[in-house]
């Protein structure tokens, strides 16, 4: 089994991440491997709606850039993906709301490959709009087909400076919980 956890934030290192990494480090410690995908260090160019990928079937996007088809290919192999994103004027990041609109398009459009794929979303914010930005994600998964499992609260946290989101202690328990049910739900479906 494997994880991809895919962070939308300009900020490397920051909250984002942080609930991200959390993730991740409570995946390995369950005994699955996963990586780390930064949105800032790459270029995503957002869907024209050209449909495309519902003509041609063969698995790619037309539209050229450094970035798509390497981590749609990381997502296609997963069995875990997880997005987060901070909150950017009451949304998630156009970074990744790029990324997850031409993969859901092209995986769609080539056999639905992300059906029964497990995870789900983490968000952060300084003060509103994570409720928001983490249904907007989550809309993403259910139109994907994916199971998402629960946690005790929402996968949300509580953050502006990097790091801060440390302090938010609810919310570090969340994502960690929210990972452990990942983790046992994947090990259920694989016995």
């Amino acid at each position: 089994m494997q994880a991809v956890a895919i962070n939308g934030s300009a900020r490397e290192a920051g909250n984002t991440e942080i609930l991200l990494q959390q993730c991740l480090k409570t995946l390995a410690f369950e005994g699955i491997p996963g990586e780390l995908i930064r949105l800032s260090e790459k270029r995503v160019t957002p869907c024209t709606a050209c449909a495309k990928c519902f003509k041609n079937r063969d698995g790619k996007c037309i539209i050229t850039d450094d970035a798509f088809h390497e981590i749609y290919g990381k997502m296609c192999a997963a069995d875990i993906i997880i997005v987060g994103s901070p909150v950017y004027f009451g949304s998630a990041t156009a970074e990744m709301t790029a990324l997850l609109d031409r993969a859901g398009y092209v995986a769609r459009a080539n056999g639905n490959v992300f059906s029964r794929k497990l995870g789900g979303p983490v968000v952060v914010a300084r003060r509103a709009g994570q409720n928001f930005t983490y249904a907007q994600l989550m809309f993403w998964y259910m139109i994907m087909d994916m199971i998402v499992p629960g946690s005790t609260y929402w996968n949300i946290g509580f953050g502006l400076a990097p790091g801060e989101v440390k302090e938010d202690e609810e919310a570090m328990q969340t994502v960690t919980r929210f990972a452990e049910n990942l983790a046992w739900l994947a090990k259920k479906i694989h016995e």
